[in-house]
């Protein structure tokens, strides 16, 4: 625990759960013998993976032993460095396994998502399971009816300091949390933040990554694991849609990429080769709404990135069946490329991006 007395006071009055949320819990977690299942949504990320893993070390912490976690299918090979990874179970190739798991569990988290539909092929044995159901999550709309406790704030920065609220609110203190632990919510908080340098302007955050740094964690270490690891197709791929694939609509601040099946193919794609490419297209001046359109089991999956405070959460869920933050969503289509891209075009072609404000 850092022992200078402004941060020790700041956490103390910053970083809290509700008393009597905490205090449920803290109940289920004081019965070493309940099993539990940690889940996470769809094309899972590094807040998702971050906080899952974080809160697993926890619970393991505790002395509760049966602990799973569970993703609906594979994610980015530049988080598998993280602790506890090699127990993580991906549904899409231990489907039985991960249905028997979340049947037979008493206690589920489910992580960074807000609706049970968000966990894709297990959102069914999900649905029909009679646990006590615990939601962490900071995306906006939670189906708040379908949880026993929903602990979820959309001014917190990643899930993974949500979780980090739920250990602090149990133990009242830090103490708890060793470098594995540290480890992976500092991962969930860096991708979440883009390195701190999305629009996150709460003390909080800070505080609690100040404490994490304490546990002897190894920021530059985890930032070159995250963010330098590309493999020769993935930084290929970038190359080409930045040369290619890259369209900026005339006079409306406005710019995309899209991927068809055929060229990630090409260049040999692999879980986690295009996260983060629809930023390239935002960081471009004077653009202030991105999209990245990629075709995938033929559905037209889709990213939107924006600045200031253009909704485009509010595009996502009007036209593209999907959802997430102000500045942060996601979307599918089912058709063609084209059809998506058109779409997408057309609510800009006679209208400014200001409306979505």
């Amino acid at each position: 625990m850092i022992t200078n007395d402004f941060f020790t006071f700041a956490l103390m009055n910053l970083v809290k759960l509700n008393n009597d949320i905490a205090g449920k819990i803290s109940s289920y977690l004081s019965d070493k013998g309940k099993s539990f299942c940690i889940l996470t949504h769809v094309n899972p990320d590094g807040d998702a993976i971050g906080s899952a893993l974080g809160l697993y070390g926890y619970l393991r912490s505790k002395g509760i032993d049966n602990v799973s976690v569970i993703v609906p299918n594979n994610y980015a090979l530049f988080l598998h460095w993280m602790p506890f990874n090699d127990i993580v179970i991906v549904a899409s190739e231990y489907q039985k396994l991960a249905n028997d798991k979340i049947s037979n569990a008493d206690v589920v988290f489910c992580l960074d998502f807000n609706h049970p539909s968000r966990v894709d092929n297990i959102s069914e044995v999900l649905t029909k399971s009679r646990a006590f159901k615990v939601l962490i999550d900071h995306h906006p709309q939670p189906e708040s009816t379908f949880f026993d406790v929903v602990i979820s704030n959309v001014d917190v920065s990643s899930t993974a300091e949500l979780v980090a609220i739920l250990i602090y609110s149990c133990e009242n203190s830090f103490d708890i949390i060793d470098k594995d632990v540290a480890s992976c919510l500092y991962a969930g908080i860096v991708t979440d933040t883009g390195s701190f340098s999305y629009s996150n302007r709460n003390t909080q955050t800070y505080l609690i990554v100040a404490e994490l740094i304490d546990k002897g964690i190894d920021p530059v270490e985890i930032q070159r694991s995250i963010y330098d690891t590309f493999t020769e197709e993935r930084m290929r791929l970038l190359g080409y849609c930045l040369s290619e694939k890259l369209t900026v609509l005339p006079n409306r601040k406005v710019a995309y990429i899209s991927l068809t099946a055929d060229e990630l193919n090409r260049f040999n794609h692999k879980e986690g080769d295009t996260e983060g490419i629809v930023n390239y297209a935002l960081s471009i001046g004077g653009i202030e709404l991105a999209a990245f359109f990629m075709e995938r089991d033929d559905v037209i999956k889709i990213s939107f990135r924006s600045r200031r405070l253009i909704d485009v959460n509010k595009i996502a869920r009007l036209h593209f069946y999907g959802g997430g933050h102000m500045n942060a969503s996601g979307g599918k289509l089912k058709g063609s490329m084209q059809q998506a891209i058109a779409l997408f075009e057309q609510l800009f072609s006679n209208q400014d991006i200001n409306m979505y404000l």
